[in-house]
């Protein structure tokens, strides 16, 4: 009996898509994705290519452009969405976090496309290594914004942050699973938008199956450059054989690797393991240190290498037969003189040269072969997560922490920045501070993860994890406590600083700042008063100077992680950032007193509500000239920036 088959659905046998399934098998290549009258995507037949693959070339075929490159339907409204500039802001999370205030790590929760835009001023050009693990458009779990050219209100509906009017995140369907254009058009646009915050010396590490693999591949190619690829190394996933599939146990995931600029990348070499080490000994107790034996013949026969080598007890040693020594006599004496050549014990062996372990490169080159003996697989990424979550499958196919410290080992160096903006179970994160762990690095990571819904039946909801952005944060929680655990009982003896076992979360939301939209003549009278009182009060009522603190930060260009000293000014909170150079007062009321003391301070910008001068315009003016009078000199360095939001 087979498994063949079909849902009986009280309808006669569909004749014109058998005929399509029958034409698809003799000719795939004539089978395209477009958008119909409804912007559906739909499962379209090129009647011009099938001509042309029975021998008709029509003329309309023959005066079509040809040229390389990809396309597909959306790419043109993907490239506009690039351009779009967000509205959105990254509101801080105390009671979520770890270390709040010292740490320089980051968990950001929300849409990651909205949330890799509110990034580019603040880490442009800054990040040294990107891994991702995206959707593999299976039909199963890709979640993106049905209509991405509205993705932060998408989010914000999806989140629960605001009513629910019909917009929503969903999956590619099962019967949709063939389609390439929906997953092209969510990934573009954040691949485009991640190569600006790599360094010149970036690189990006990228795991995808055979689902969408060659398409990803022709992805990078466009936004990296061809030029800039670097290996799609083959990582073994899967180490045994599963006898229940169709014709071939599938034992292999890929890992795209691509270079900001290839001539500026420099990869590191890979610690020698234990078992390498282990070949070399001191039988003669060398003071040079530990060594191995290599043999000083290579094959092939040379009259001027045909001589014979005595040792120290006087016993001659000729070349083997077909062989010759690979140096020439007078090297192989002053070898013997330095003790570079080893007889044996008793002096009656074979001669070898010594070759020192201090000699040798102290590292290897990565393999495009990844084993899971080395760096893990999916049954050690599970055993990993159920031994954070006391033996809960909490997360459906996670990456081992292993394979990420492959990478972060010969791409990063110990002060680096790594970003995961499809962060899933926070896989990268535990990279990062186990290997900071290992070899005393302080990297530092900014891990994005959307509030994915958790299924009710999940152990994960049972276990009250509603989202997956929660699992990715009490994932980090469980190690750094887990590391400061085994930490208890040492000593830290040589003074280091410790290093950086916390997080700063950040959610995705909307602006503390009532956004102006432009007016037209058909402009309701509601909605031009509803305008008109923007110039009275920007703020949202149920902003924090916290929050509104953030997302002035962030569009500022200045690092969210970076130290905020709050300061008394004349009476008034005042917060620095920058030891002082960037100055903002959000206060819903400033003084003459206050602007006399921030001038005093001389930061390079200052900022404050509009609404905080309570329409004193007065006061609004002598604020301008207090800070005029200061930026009377000529030395650009001393001139102080007045801003007013």
């Amino acid at each position: 009996m087979t498994n063949n088959t079909q849902k009986i659905d009280g309808l006669t046998l569909d004749l014109a898509q058998a005929n399509k399934n029958k034409l698809k098998q003799l000719f795939p290549s004539v089978f395209t994705e477009i958008k119909n009258d409804k912007g559906e995507l739909v499962e379209s037949l090129d009647f011009d290519k099938l001509k042309a693959e029975l021998g008709k070339f029509t003329e309309s075929f023959e005066n079509h452009r040809e040229r390389y490159g990809m396309d597909w339907p959306g790419k043109k409204e993907v490239l506009k969405l690039i351009q779009e500039k967000s509205a959105a802001t990254l509101k801080p999370i105390r009671d979520e976090s770890v270390n709040f205030e010292s740490t320089e790590n980051l968990f950001i929760e929300g849409d990651n496309l909205e949330v890799l835009k509110l990034l580019q001023k603040s880490y442009y050009n800054k990040i040294k290594m990107i891994y991702i693990d995206p959707p593999y458009n299976t039909g199963k779990e890709f979640i993106y914004p049905d209509n991405f050219s509205e993705s932060l209100d998408t989010y914000l509906e999806y989140a629960g942050l605001v009513d629910s009017t019909g917009k929503r995140f969903a999956t590619n369907t099962a019967n949709e699973g063939r389609f390439h254009t929906k997953w092209l058009n969510m990934m573009y646009p954040r691949l485009y938008l991640a190569r600006n915050l790599l360094r010149d010396d970036g690189v990006i590490f990228i795991s995808i199956d055979d689902n969408e693999v060659s398409n990803l591949r022709k992805l990078c190619d466009e936004i990296f450059g061809e030029e800039n690829f670097i290996e799609q190394v083959v990582w073994e996933k899967m180490y045994t054989v599963k006898n229940d599939t169709t014709f071939i146990s599938r034992s292999h995931e890929y890992v795209l690797i691509y270079a900001k600029t290839l001539a500026s990348l420099k990869f590191a070499l890979l610690p020698r393991t234990d078992e390498m080490n282990a070949r070399y000994s001191n039988p003669d107790n060398d003071i040079r240190g530990v060594w191995k034996s290599v043999p000083m013949y290579a094959k092939g026969e040379s009259k001027s290498s045909n001589f014979s080598i005595v040792s120290h007890t006087g016993k001659s040693f000729s070349v083997p037969a077909n062989s010759h020594w690979r140096y020439s006599q007078e090297n192989i004496e002053n070898l013997i003189n330095e003790k570079r050549i080893y007889f044996g014990k008793d002096g009656n062996s074979q001669p070898n040269l010594k070759r020192f372990l201090t000699e040798v490169q102290q590292g290897l080159k990565p393999r495009s072969m990844w084993f899971h003996e080395d760096v893990g697989s999916n049954d050690t990424a599970n055993r990993e997560m159920k031994g954070l979550f006391n033996d809960l499958i909490i997360f459906d196919f996670p990456k081992p922490s292993t394979l990420i410290i492959k990478m972060l080992q010969v791409a990063t160096s110990k002060d680096s920045i790594c970003l995961d903006f499809f962060a899933g179970s926070a896989t990268t994160a535990h990279a990062v501070l186990d290997l900071n762990n290992q070899d005393g690095g302080n990297r530092k990571f900014i891990m994005v993860q959307l509030p994915e819904k958790a299924p009710e039946d999940s152990e994960a909801y049972k276990a009250g994890y509603t989202n997956i952005a929660d699992i990715g944060k009490e994932r980090i929680r469980r190690v750094i406590k887990k590391l400061n655990e085994d930490d208890k009982n040492k000593l830290d003896l040589d003074g280091t600083t410790k290093q950086d076992r916390g997080f700063k979360v950040l959610k995705l939301d909307k602006s503390n700042f009532k956004q102006w939209r432009a007016l037209s003549p058909e402009t309701p009278q509601d909605e031009i008063i509803k305008q008109m009182e923007l110039s009275l009060n920007k703020v949202e009522a149920k902003a924090t100077e916290e929050d509104m603190l953030y997302e002035i930060i962030i569009k500022a260009g200045l690092s969210p992680t970076q130290p905020i000293a709050k300061l008394e000014l004349a009476g008034t909170p005042v917060y620095a950032i920058e030891d002082g150079l960037f100055m903002a007062c959000l206060a819903p009321k400033v003084t003459q007193e206050l602007f006399d003391e921030v001038s005093a301070k001389k930061p390079a910008k200052f900022i404050c509500l509009d609404s905080a001068f309570e329409g004193n315009d007065k006061l609004k003016a002598n604020a301008l000239l207090t800070f005029e009078a200061r930026n009377t000199g000529k030395d650009d360095a001393s001139q102080i920036k007045f801003e007013v939001i």
